[in-house]
């Protein structure tokens, strides 16, 4: 199957990603692979990858042992392949499947996923199928990732989530009933007067009861440029 919707965007070291109408990506994206920052000996699974970009940003940033990168949807699964060829890159496997079928030879040290952020029957709604699976519940429960992520990780292997702050309960509900334990938390706003709008999670496998709360992250300064911070995690300094 062809698409005539692909286009070419780069990332840096002649990294080059293929997106779509459908399958784009965003700032959430940036953040949590800085968030998770897999060590060099990790091996990695990235679930819900779309167009793949938390993996090629871990790649890219990290350069872990190995990164699985899961997608159930065809279109968005085609685009990470085209991806990694442009890009000649061969440490990034990309898995068209269920996230619920995910089980690894060997259990894996890291997992990150960028899920669905929508209850069903919340929010507005898209006219394109793939829209909707990405952005809503239809297809995986942020209890799926957490389930897939008891099956795959090794004791003491860590899960990486970014949602919604409305979603947090609900996220660390689901890791507890999972066996992952939530050891920190991260809110990301626009400037210290604005809401959160976006939570970044750490949990652990076999963890022990203790979460950490790390200082807010601010993305845009008083006369709306990035951040020290936000420029480094998009490597602008």
């Amino acid at each position: 199957m062809t698409y005539d919707d692909f286009t070419i965007e780069k990332l840096h070291d002649g990294i080059e990603i293929v997106i779509s109408t459908e399958h784009r990506f965003g700032t959430d994206a940036f953040l949590l692979a800085d968030f998770a920052a897999p060590r060099h000996k990790d091996t990695v699974c990235d679930l819900c990858t779309g167009s793949g970009i938390i993996a090629l940003l871990m790649y890219q940033n990290f350069k872990p042992k190995h990164i699985d990168a899961v997608e159930i949807q065809e279109k968005a699964h085609r685009q990470l392949k085209l991806s990694l060829e442009r890009s000649q890159i061969t440490d990034i496997t990309p898995i068209l499947g269920d996230l619920k079928d995910y089980c690894p030879e060997k259990q894996i040290d890291l997992i990150t996923c960028n899920p669905p952020y929508n209850i069903v029957g919340t929010g507005a709604k898209n006219e394109s199928a793939q829209v909707t699976n990405a952005r809503h519940e239809t297809l995986c429960t942020i209890d799926d990732v957490c389930a897939a992520a008891k099956r795959a990780l090794r004791f003491g292997g860590r899960l990486c989530i970014c949602n919604r702050p409305e979603r947090l309960c609900d996220i660390m509900v689901a890791m507890r009933s999972n066996g992952i334990e939530p050891k920190r938390v991260r809110f990301v706003s626009k400037d210290p007067e604005g809401a959160p709008w976006l939570v970044l999670v750490d949990g652990r496998k076999g963890g022990n009861s203790f979460l950490k709360v790390e200082p807010q992250l601010y993305t845009q300064n008083p006369d709306g440029s990035f951040t020290d911070e936000m420029k480094r995690i998009y490597r602008q300094i």
